[in-house]
């Protein structure tokens, strides 16, 4: 079957670009009934309060719920991570609808407003184990989210360091004061716990597809998709060396 992108807004094209040049069909969602037809999803970054308003107008969310009930695999990045997430901190005035099913608490705009958006290398040694290549992965942050606190059974995969005053937070677990804390502090940006994976950054908005590879791996352990039932997409030759043709901008 072909995996899914939830596509009511944001980077959703470029998730199912992506997918493309790794010989995948990517299929837009946008009713409920349309999850019935694939086996994994992606839900892209965007702006999350409003992804929540049409999810909640297209009444896709108890269609999401019982898709990640089911053990299929579902990515959120960015907007898609606070999707994902038990608990999130830092929203608008009301708050916002979540799909939950991942035991963590995220901070919607941790890192700051769209100017203070960036680039960095993260080390990703989980993904570099199972996908080979650099040591690092370039994560494109944009007004992004991060994790905050995490629950028994969740991987961490990646962290980034913030100075201490951007590591201000206070629940019955933890507690950190300006005054006491220390001069950098790792904040986590990449999580997996069982059939979901969250990151803060945007894979889909760079040339290496290593994240989606690893992705697809996922879905194929779950039982759910195997390689054989992934549809390929419409002129893609997936002919190994063949260096794959890159259909969107992205950052190299």
């Amino acid at each position: 079957m072909a995996v899914g992108v939830l596509a009511l807004q944001g980077s959703f094209n470029e998730h199912i670009s992506a997918l493309s040049r790794l010989g995948v069909k990517g299929v837009e969602i946008r009713k409920p009934e349309q999850l019935q037809n694939v086996s994994s999803l992606i839900i892209p970054g965007g702006e999350s309060t409003t992804m929540a308003k049409l999810a909640e107008y297209h009444n896709m969310f108890p269609a999401l719920r019982e898709f990640v009930k089911m053990g299929k695999p579902v990515w959120g990045t960015c907007a898609g991570l606070i999707f994902l997430a038990e608990k999130a901190v830092g929203q608008k005035t009301g708050g916002q609808e979540l799909v939950g099913g991942l035991n963590c608490t995220v901070n919607r705009n941790y890192f700051g407003s769209q100017i203070q958006s960036f680039e960095a290398e993260l080390s990703v040694p989980k993904i570099v184990s199972q996908e080979g290549g650099p040591e690092t992965f370039r994560g494109v942050f944009i007004r992004a989210p991060a994790v905050l606190e995490v629950g028994p059974g969740v991987e961490v995969l990646a962290e980034y360091p913030v100075p201490s005053a951007n590591v201000l937070y206070s629940s019955s677990a933890v507690q950190i004061q300006e005054e006491n804390a220390v001069p950098e502090k790792k904040v986590i940006v990449a999580v997996k716990q069982g059939n979901i994976l969250g990151t803060a950054f945007h894979p889909e908005l760079t040339a290496d597809t290593r994240w989606h590879s690893y992705f697809l791996k996922m879905a194929n352990e779950t039982g759910e998709a195997s390689s054989s039932s992934l549809v390929p997409a419409v002129g893609v030759n997936a002919a190994i060396g063949e260096r794959p043709r890159i259909d969107l901008p992205v950052f190299q």
